[in-house]
């Protein structure tokens, strides 16, 4: 790599996720507040809390595993695409051009996670005229939700809400987080806070064997 591209690198932010499993009460708030902030339809959560029991009864204790996409380093998704439409964006960020996905799930298959979904078409039209409202992601508009419109009938996924990061706020589920137990921030800035989170002995990602090396990590 040279010089200016190595600068050019340095400069771009390396957004990560930090989020305290020892914290997390499992509210949902913040699969609740992404709903609402990225206008997802029936079927489609970028944030899932994930409930599991370890131990054996009577010793036993509840762990609450919030999964959002992992944005990895090496995402199998990208791979797989073949029209292109999944692809590394602004500060390593995994985007979906919904304009290029021609809705064949490859990527779902491809993820290790289960971050990714399909978007069926369907509305919550029995609780509110939802056909209004329409998704931001990546600050563009697709108008009211139709069928056969854009993002109706493509892939779907969370994007550490891109469109918030562009307006200098964070993303919707740390902002919301009850416990205080997400942060969020420039891997490249050794002094943020989540530089010195990942760098405590606590630090574990989802899978880190399979080599996608996962932007989300979780603390023990």
């Amino acid at each position: 790599m040279s010089t200016v591209a190595q600068a050019q690198a340095q400069q771009e932010p390396h957004w990560v996720m930090v989020i305290d499993l020892a914290r997390c009460s499992g509210c949902e708030t913040c699969t609740v507040s992404c709903k609402a902030e990225n206008r997802t339809p029936p079927g489609v959560s970028y944030n899932v809390v994930i409930e599991q029991e370890l131990g054996k009864y009577p010793n036993t204790r509840k762990v609450n595993t919030p999964r959002p996409c992992m944005q990895c380093e090496n995402p199998p998704c990208v791979a797989v695409c073949p029209v292109g439409a999944t692809f590394k964006g602004p500060g390593g960020i995994t985007c979906i051009d919904q304009n290029l996905c021609i809705g064949c799930r490859y990527c779902i298959a491809a993820c290790p996670f289960g971050a990714r979904s399909f978007d069926f078409g369907e509305n919550y039209t029995e609780i509110l005229d939802s056909t209004k409202l329409t998704a931001p992601e990546y600050g563009v508009v697709h108008g009211e939700r139709k069928r056969g419109a854009i993002p109706m009938g493509t892939v779907r996924k969370c994007t550490f809400c891109l469109h918030r990061l562009n307006r200098g706020e964070e993303p919707a589920c740390v902002e919301s987080c009850l416990c205080d137990a997400r942060w969020f921030g420039d891997l490249n800035q050794p002094d943020s806070v989540v530089a010195k989170l990942v760098a405590s002995p606590r630090v574990f990602r989802l899978k880190d064997g399979l080599g996608t090396e996962p932007r989300v990590y979780y603390l023990r």
